[in-house]
């Protein structure tokens, strides 16, 4: 939503002080110079990129559109809360007794009270794939902490994909601008016969392009790009914080004092207070 409000503010800047310096809207009006600088870009766009990115570009902004925030407290509280009744269970029956639980979460008991989690499938496979990797035994903890790490690094790369591909588009906006403006001029100048004030307006309209152009890259493509890096940086929170609940976990922490690790990976704006953890944590406890 944040999105959308930023575009009419970026808007009546522009357009209102325009109209108030005594400009005429109407000059602006310039649909071809729209076509030249959107379409050369979105086919830019399209022969620049593979399928794979197109369809993650397209699925990642209607995201951004609805909401600018990856997870809230919240989830983390219930993230958390889950990891220390898993946690706990494997440390009093052994970690073989989560096995049933890890092969069908939608089915299982302990994941049941945690419907965010569970409907979040990203996370839920890369919970339950390295809780996989603890209850088979024999691993060692330095070993599934780079395999993490890697993995992570991985998905990272992977998310951010649809941000590069949309700050080279808006790279380029600029140059598209004056491609459309060169255009413009290049049609004035093939009217010079005609009278000044004929002959200004086609030049007024040329130069529309330059203005499109740096105004669709600044106004409303580079800040998207943008937009999605932060949504990723905040998105892969989530991951770092059963990474470092496990590792504790796994170097022999308690799984309330594990929890305590997942926490302090979290942002501030997210992040439950010690006390708001350990309340929550006793209420499962008593449960």
């Amino acid at each position: 939503m944040l999105v959308i409000v930023g575009y009419v503010i970026v808007l009546l800047s522009v357009f209102g002080g325009f109209f108030l310096m005594g400009g005429h809207l109407g000059v602006l009006y310039q649909p071809l110079e729209v076509l030249i600088i959107g379409g050369t870009a979105v086919g830019a766009f399209v022969a620049g990129n593979d399928a794979k990115t197109l369809r993650a570009t397209v699925k990642r902004i209607p995201k951004l559109v609805r909401s600018s925030k990856a997870h809230d407290k919240a989830l983390y509280m219930e993230l958390l809360a889950l990891l220390y009744v898993l946690l706990s269970k494997g440390r009093k029956d052994g970690m073989m007794s989560l096995e049933s639980d890890i092969d069908d979460p939608q089915n299982s008991a302990i994941f049941a009270p945690y419907p965010v989690i569970l409907n979040d499938a990203p996370v839920i496979e890369f919970l339950t794939d390295y809780l996989r990797l603890v209850v088979s035994g024999n691993t060692d903890p330095f070993e599934i902490g780079e395999l993490m790490e890697q993995e992570l690094e991985t998905y990272q790369a992977e998310m951010e994909v649809p941000a590069h591909s949309l700050a080279r588009v808006g790279d380029g906006l600029p140059a598209l601008g004056i491609v459309a403006a060169v255009l413009g001029v290049v049609h004035a100048l093939a009217s010079a016969d005609l009278p000044p004030s004929e002959m200004g307006q086609l030049i007024a309209h040329a130069m529309v392009g330059t203005f499109l152009g740096i105004l669709l890259a600044y106004g409303f493509v580079s800040p998207l790009a943008t937009l999605i890096e932060h949504h990723v940086a905040e998105s892969m929170k989530v991951y770092q914080c059963i990474k470092v609940t496990l590792m504790a976990s796994l170097n022999g922490y308690a799984p309330q004092l594990a929890v305590e690790f997942g926490r302090k990976v979290l942002r501030s704006t997210e992040r439950p207070s010690f006390n708001e953890l350990e309340g929550h944590v006793r209420e499962v406890k008593n449960r």
